[in-house]
């Protein structure tokens, strides 16, 4: 049979899972996705963290302890994730050890009500660096204008960034420019700038949503013409500026100082139009030095009948260039777009925070009643914040 998922993570591309619970962590699944699926990574957000909580038994016992000791919610949601979190990095140090620390990596996110807010995203971030206590984590920080110098200021004190809702090509910029900096100011602190490790977490599907969404209700032949186009385009024209940034001299007198470059991630790969093909944002964005993280579905379709192909990136700069001519002539505004999605994506994470918050609260109430039930009084929660948070 043919590796699919092998020959895709011969071209340079990393494969992560866009997923963690316990289930997977004590079932064994995580490590066989490793072992046999070529996994070298982990990305979590608020919406998998709620239904992971709310699905199963495995975290009775410490909603059990957490109760009896009367911790408060908040405290008991960050207890309960970087358990798994730990134990994901754990799983992973294989990758991490054999990859000399680029892969390897499970990231968890700042409370997405700081997103807004530069000092106490910091905060949250150490603390959580901390709290995981592993080489191989990354902290989420949202790409908002507040979270850019939280981003230089992590990276600064030698703490590893996984920088996420990254929807347009301007603020990828200035996330690079902010990587950037942060490395200056770690190597001037004196960290050794080959344990920091980055990543990009750009969005793709998401864009192709919001776009054909207002082609749909533009309704002329050409603006329907462009449906399904957007995302991909926009995740090259990404790659190219990667290109441009590490290959800067400034980049290059970090990568001699033992510097590893920001990756960029493809994010939300799930196919959200069930008429485009399910392996679409796998297929159009396989190019050297990126990672793709995919829902597990992702990973097996792309086993199943995924088509890899050298480089399907670089030579498509001018196609994608076109096609944002295309949609700005048509009546549709990508500034407006990005800056929706953005808005959207950290409401999203805001609303399944809130849910996991009120699920775990009634778990532990349920909890001290002696119910032995903590997980169902958390499900429809859990469910709620599936439906506003989507895939990450």
């Amino acid at each position: 049979m043919t590796d699919r998922l092998s020959e895709l993570q011969a071209t340079g591309v990393a494969i992560w899972l866009d997923d963690l619970s316990r289930v997977r962590l004590s079932s064994g699944g995580l490590d066989q996705l490793r072992r046999e699926s070529h996994v070298a990574g982990v990305t979590t957000n608020p919406t998998i963290f709620a239904k992971a909580l709310a699905d199963a038994d495995e975290y009775n016992w410490q909603l059990h302890d957490l109760a009896i000791r009367g911790v408060e919610v908040e405290e008991a949601v960050r207890l309960l994730t970087t358990y798994d979190v730990r134990w994901a990095c754990d799983v992973m140090r294989p990758s991490y050890d054999a990859s000399a620390g680029v892969d390897g990596r499970v990231s968890i996110e700042v409370d997405p009500r700081l997103a807004h807010e530069t000092d106490r995203t910091v905060a949250e971030a150490k603390s959580l660096w901390w709290l995981v206590d592993r080489p191989n984590l990354f902290i989420k920080i949202p790409a908002t204008e507040a979270g850019l110098p939280a981003i230089t200021a992590t990276l600064a004190e030698g703490i590893s960034v996984n920088v996420t809702l990254i929807f347009g090509l301007d603020r990828y910029s200035q996330v690079m420019e902010a990587f950037l900096a942060g490395l200056e100011q770690a190597k001037a602190n004196g960290h050794d700038l080959s344990k920091i490790g980055s990543v990009a977490s750009f969005f793709v599907s998401r864009v192709d949503t919001e776009v054909d969404k207002r082609l749909e209700k533009i309704g002329s032949d050409e603006a329907k013409a462009l449906r399904g186009k957007a995302a991909v385009a926009n995740a090259r024209l990404a790659y190219e500026r990667y290109c441009e940034v590490f290959g800067s001299a400034r980049w290059q007198q970090l990568a001699e100082a033992g510097a590893h470059p920001q990756r960029p991630l493809w994010a939300s790969t799930s196919t959200k139009n069930p008429d485009y093909r399910d392996v679409i944002y796998v297929e159009e964005l396989i190019a050297p030095g990126t990672v793709n993280t995919m829902p597990e579905a992702v990973i097996h379709a792309y086993a199943d009948h995924g088509e890899t192909r050298d480089d399907t990136v670089t030579g498509g700069y001018d196609e994608a260039r076109k096609v944002f001519t295309d949609l700005a002539s048509v009546g549709v505004d990508m500034a407006d777009v990005i800056e929706t999605l953005e808005r959207e994506g950290v409401e999203k994470f805001e609303a399944s925070w809130r849910e996991l918050l009120d699920g775990v609260r009634k778990s532990l109430e349920a909890a001290a009643q002696g119910s032995g039930q903590p997980r169902r009084a958390a499900k429809g929660n859990a469910q709620a914040a599936a439906q506003a948070g989507g895939n990450a």
